[in-house]
């Protein structure tokens, strides 16, 4: 499956030359390579002696494209993606009855058996169960902040995961105990560890969510764009790149795949109690345990660089002196810290008083200014986050005011990740292909712009049934906690869901691409948690507004993030038209910065010989 949907493969697969006939344009003879074609000795091999080319745009369109098939290893990774966020819908989505219903009338565990009704157990109502959901979404992506810097700095990726990983056992452990009836039928009483739980599953997610997608992505073999002479004699573009994006896709399509688990929880809330239904993602949590210490072994060797961010502040202090609003009107604010132009000024050391030697190169700032831009892009998410089910448990409720006829109001949110599951393969067999095809690929700029509109029409549509409720509830305006629902069937709001998902599949998936590769080496794993860190803005907005989030002011509430969504989608296009242009100028820069560093290199080796002789 995985292998499909890269439509690529490495050396090794390449040689079974799968679905792919080789003509004879394909087999370029080795003396009519590109001469001024810079090679990466490192990746040499018996069929690549001088190593691998780097590819130039316009090798893509004289050689066959490939991609890179995941290894054993990103399998493993993709596995626990699947089973860690498996693991989590499948506590989230079941908590809001769990906090806001009371014990239906005859049970111990929180089930039910009313067609219409809904499973329930500790009854501190909406407001309670929106501020801790809440609560839980808002320190889950808050905590990424620490996981990135301890990763990146410190520790590794890998050691930071499994630290979650352990700590996410614990959390599972106490969410089971808080669901067991003896807990339950004391009341209040479970409400001590189900806080426990989430505190303890936000460190979890935290330390786990921002360095386990840049942990995939480093397992890619090439860290450009390469040409490679197969066995055949054939030379192929690998297409790094688009390696990237179609990991990324899968990954996301894998976190989809293990929300499913939700629904089985939705049902086992409903109608066996909330013990099983917290026990079902503690065991699909045992996953992810074996196959991180799997993994362990195999993974690619990980080299720290120190903490970006006390660079950072040395380089944006150089930046602060002298007229920095005049510079940053005129675009000079960063290049004020490139070393040449400090020189040029008679500015040779950092610190003058301790003459400490300029410690940083111009591309380290040109990569600090692309890290800060890009930060400041992600708050465009935030209203999108809003849109995408990031009122609380607003839909969850307003789910609960319509017909059901027997099914959980918690399932509907399941088809956000079904809606995924099929759009994703489509979108990576089908769309993007045909659009490449026809050399009208959709901008990265594009992409989140769609995102953004199909978000915000999801809100249109919640305004639309929240005023339908509102005329046919038998309580009118106040009918989120009325004993009798609307007529209108609850599967209306599967629309809604789906029309959020498709918005992720273009905006949240070039948001994790554009955090890998526009991150320097060692910072990918805080510019991901700076991204996640969009969702707790958009928690901290939702907890502000809890108040308005009742009954009779839903309709205005989805009408004002329509407006809002739209807004910013058409304001984002505007600040970003030219972002794919400015990307490939910073990639430029980079390969440029690798080649003068690699020639360095070779000409310090150079001189080493010599000197030894």
């Amino acid at each position: 499956m995985l292998g499909k949907i890269f439509g690529g493969s490495d050396s090794s697969s390449i040689e079974k030359k799968e679905e792919v006939n080789i003509t004879e344009s394909n087999f370029v003879p080795e003396e009519s390579l590109i001469a001024d074609h810079e090679y990466i000795a490192e990746y040499a091999d018996e069929y690549n002696p001088a190593g691998l080319a780097i590819a130039t745009p316009e090798d893509k369109s004289i050689y066959r494209v490939i991609k890179d098939r995941p290894d054993f290893v990103c399998m493993l990774i993709l596995i626990v993606e699947f089973a860690e966020r498996g693991s989590y819908y499948g506590l989230y989505y079941s908590l809001t009855n769990f906090i806001m219903r009371p014990l239906p009338d005859g049970s111990t565990t929180g089930s039910t058996s009313a067609p219409n009704g809904s499973a329930g157990a500790l009854g501190l109502g909406l407001k309670d169960a929106n501020a801790l959901t809440t609560l839980l979404q808002f320190l889950a992506y808050v905590a990424p902040l620490f996981g990135g810097w301890l990763a990146d700095a410190k520790i590794g990726r890998f050691k930071t995961i499994m630290i979650g990983v352990w700590v996410g056992v614990f959390s599972h452990i106490l969410f089971i105990i808080a669901a067991i009836p003896p807990v339950i039928a004391k009341g209040q009483a479970a409400l001590a560890p189900t806080i426990l739980a989430i505190l303890s599953l936000a460190v979890c997610t935290g330390l786990i969510k921002p360095n386990l997608l840049p942990l995939l992505l480093d397992q890619l073999p090439y860290r450009n764009n390469v040409l490679k002479r197969l066995p055949t004699g054939e030379i192929v573009y690998v297409d790094r790149d688009g390696s990237i994006e179609t990991l990324t896709l899968i990954f996301y399509w894998s976190i989809n795949i293990g929300a499913f688990l939700s629904i089985a929880t939705s049902y086992s809330a409903k109608r066996i109690g909330f013990w099983l239904a917290f026990l079902v993602p503690g065991l699909m949590y045992v996953m992810v345990v074996i196959a991180m210490l799997l993994i362990g072994p195999k993974l690619k060797k990980e080299e720290l660089n120190g903490s970006i961010l006390e660079k950072f502040v040395r380089i944006f202090g150089v930046c602060l002196k002298g007229s920095p609003i005049k510079r940053l009107r005129n675009g000079e604010f960063w290049s004020y810290s490139y070393p040449e132009n400090m020189a040029a000024r008679g500015e040779i050391y950092e610190n003058k008083k301790k003459q400490t030697p300029i410690s940083w190169t111009t591309q380290e700032v040109k990569d600090y200014k692309s890290t800060v831009t890009q930060c400041l892009m992600f708050l465009y998410w935030v209203p999108f986050n809003l849109n995408d089910s990031g009122l609380g448990s607003t839909l969850n409720a307003q789910a609960g005011a319509m017909t059901l006829n027997g099914v959980p109001n918690d399932l509907f949110n399941n088809f956000n990740q079904i809606t995924i599951v099929v759009a994703i393969p489509i979108m990576d067999y089908i769309l993007y292909p045909f659009l490449r095809k026809h050399n009208m690929m959709i901008k990265n700029v594009h992409k989140c712009v769609i995102g953004f509109l199909l978000g915000a029409l999801s809100a249109m549509v919640a305004a639309i049934l929240q005023n339908r409720i509102y005329k046919t509830s038998p309580c009118g305006n106040y009918a989120t906690n009325c004993d009798e629902v609307s007529p209108i069937s609850a599967w209306y709001e599967v629309i809604l869901y789906a029309l959020q998902a498709l918005g992720e599949c273009f905006c949240y998936t070039t948001a994790y691409e554009l955090c890998y590769t526009r991150a320097p080496e060692n910072a990918k794993g805080l510019v991901m948690s700076l991204f996640l860190l969009t969702t707790s803005f958009s928690s901290a907005i939702s907890e502000g507004v809890s108040g308005a989030l009742n009954d009779p002011h839903l309709t205005n509430v989805f009408i004002a993030m329509t407006v809002i969504g739209a807004f910013f989608a058409f304001l984002f296009l505007f600040h970003y038209w030219n972002l794919d242009e400015v990307m490939a100028k910073e990639e430029a820069e980079r390969e440029a910065s690798r080649a003068a560093s690699r020639a360095e290199a070779t000409e310090i080796a150079t001189l080493a010989k010599s000197v030894s002789r």
